[in-house]
């Protein structure tokens, strides 16, 4: 039976701290991050070991080194190793990449919550993610160990992920993507085992947020970086999408006909607009308009005015009036005094 997010929080609030918990389930799905949440939030330490990375148990156990009292060989505690005697939670990440001689040191600290002969603190919790399926390389785990786990396959649903995508403040451009096309959230299906070719997962959905996310439009030339990340043909998908319902560029708003602009700003978040003004902003700025744009942005940006006041929060209009304020865009506000005389009138009349 697989377990989605809600219900892998239940049963991490009702597993006794001496139960091991292994969890089965796809690179890539947030595995790592819903347990390393989850504690963080408790104020649990977390401790996380790769175990696929570990070349001989000494990377797990520490190094030997002789006792000059008993003349016996001692290990040195490991950098990880709780020495305040308050519990930690010790995430084995990657445990069937492990190499066998790794996983036979796991077999003591998975039964007696020792390692080296040295205890855990009372309380400490093992909880191990396994990837599953062919595509990987993968070392066979030893029916005994196994047996001292708990064993769950995770398989987070597309709102358990929309929902974190949204606290956690990802690119609103990939949520909406996402939220019409969730078949792409965990690959298209497109990419050989043998293939080099990316394929979006979870996870580079996250990357690519932190790469878009400082750009208001997308156009040509960001299609290389996000290719790199999720893959040509999502890449196309996605792009063909945020063009069709991005939030409307300065250019659009204040150059073109507003009424068609005004469609989407409909659909805005106050948040968006805070997006918006600052565009328009930077646009005006910036100068990048002909003669004949120019006689446009006047009664455009008036017609802006009059839809945040009228059909927006209050909060979105200060914004805009606070960006006038900070005096960051001097050639804006000369702008708006010479050339949109309504305009600036109604902005101090706000203020």
């Amino acid at each position: 039976m697989t377990v989605n997010s809600n219900q892998l929080n239940f049963i991490l609030d009702n597993t006794p701290a001496e139960q091991n918990i292994m969890l089965v389930g796809k690179h890539g799905i947030g595995k790592s991050r819903i347990l390393e949440d989850y504690f963080s939030k408790k104020g649990s330490r977390v401790v996380t070991l790769f175990l696929g990375q570990m070349s001989d148990p000494g990377d797990l156990i520490g190094l030997p080194e002789k006792n000059e009292k008993t003349g016996k060989t001692d290990f040195m505690l490991p950098y990880w190793f709780p020495i305040d005697d308050e519990p930690v939670v010790l995430f084995l990440d990657e445990l069937n990449r492990a190499r066998p001689e790794v996983l036979q040191t796991i077999m003591d600290l998975t039964l007696n919550r020792k390692l080296a002969g040295k205890s855990l603190p009372k309380g400490s919790r093992i909880i191990s993610a396994v990837n599953n399926g062919n595509e990987y390389q993968l070392t066979d785990l030893d029916p005994a160990l196994v047996s001292r786990f708990n064993i769950y396959e995770f398989s987070p649903t597309v709102q358990d992920w929309l929902d974190w995508a949204e606290k956690s403040g990802l690119d609103k451009r990939i949520i909406d993507f996402i939220s019409e096309n969730p078949e792409y959230l965990d690959g298209d299906g497109s990419t050989s085992e043998s293939s080099l070719e990316r394929s979006p997962d979870r996870r580079s959905w996250e990357r690519t947020s932190d790469i878009i996310k400082k750009f208001p439009e997308l156009d040509d030339l960001h299609k290389p970086i996000v290719s790199g990340i999720i893959g040509a043909q999502v890449t196309s998908l996605f792009f063909k999408f945020v063009r069709a319902n991005d939030i409307p560029s300065a250019r659009a708003i204040l150059c073109d006909d507003f009424s068609e602009a005004e469609k989407k700003l409909e659909k805005l978040s106050p948040v968006d607009f805070t997006q918006v003004n600052n565009s328009i902003f930077n646009f005006i700025e910036s100068k990048n308009y002909g003669d004949e744009q120019k006689k446009l942005i006047p009664q455009n940006l008036e017609k802006y005015i009059d839809f945040m006041s009228e059909k927006k929060s209050r909060e979105t209009f200060s914004h805009f009036i606070s960006l006038i304020s900070a005096k960051n865009f001097p050639e804006t506000l000369f702008f708006i005094s010479s050339e949109c005389k309504s305009v600036y009138r109604k902005i101090f009349e706000a203020l």
